[in-house]
């Protein structure tokens, strides 16, 4: 099943958790780069914790453009295995990280937030000697 599946399942409530994190880790995904110098891969702050935002498609990627206002010019993202994303990037950010895929799409959106089994546990929320 793709990722975009997995997610609509677990919206249905059809879903697996471990199925959906596993199709996440295994999906290329397309995460939009910050403009201007500096550069880096778009987020945002909400609630503490810096989310990645991360696209299944094209698609996906340019309705958050539209919904930005944004869709009239041209968005440069770097191709990426979910899983490089919470094991390589998320560590490199400073405080809390996780990826919203799809946060554009209202019923297709999902939040992988830094907990254990999402995120290296050295960068979770929820390990046994954060507090």
């Amino acid at each position: 099943m793709e990722l975009t599946e997995e997610i609509a399942a677990y919206h249905d409530g059809a879903g697996e958790p471990g199925r959906l994190v596993g199709e996440f880790r295994r999906s290329a995904l397309l995460a939009p780069l910050e403009q201007g110098p500096g550069g880096g891969l778009m987020s945002a702050v909400q609630g503490g914790v810096r989310w990645v935002y991360a696209f299944t498609d094209e698609a996906a990627l340019a309705r958050f453009a539209q919904a930005r206002g944004a869709g009239d010019r041209e968005w440069e993202y770097l191709a990426i295995l979910g899983a490089r994303l919470v094991d390589a990037i998320v560590p490199m950010i400073d405080g809390p990280a996780g990826v919203a895929v799809n946060v554009a799409d209202e019923n297709g959106a999902m939040l992988f937030p830094p907990v254990v089994g999402i995120v290296p546990e050295a960068c979770a929320v929820d390990r046994a000697d954060a507090a």
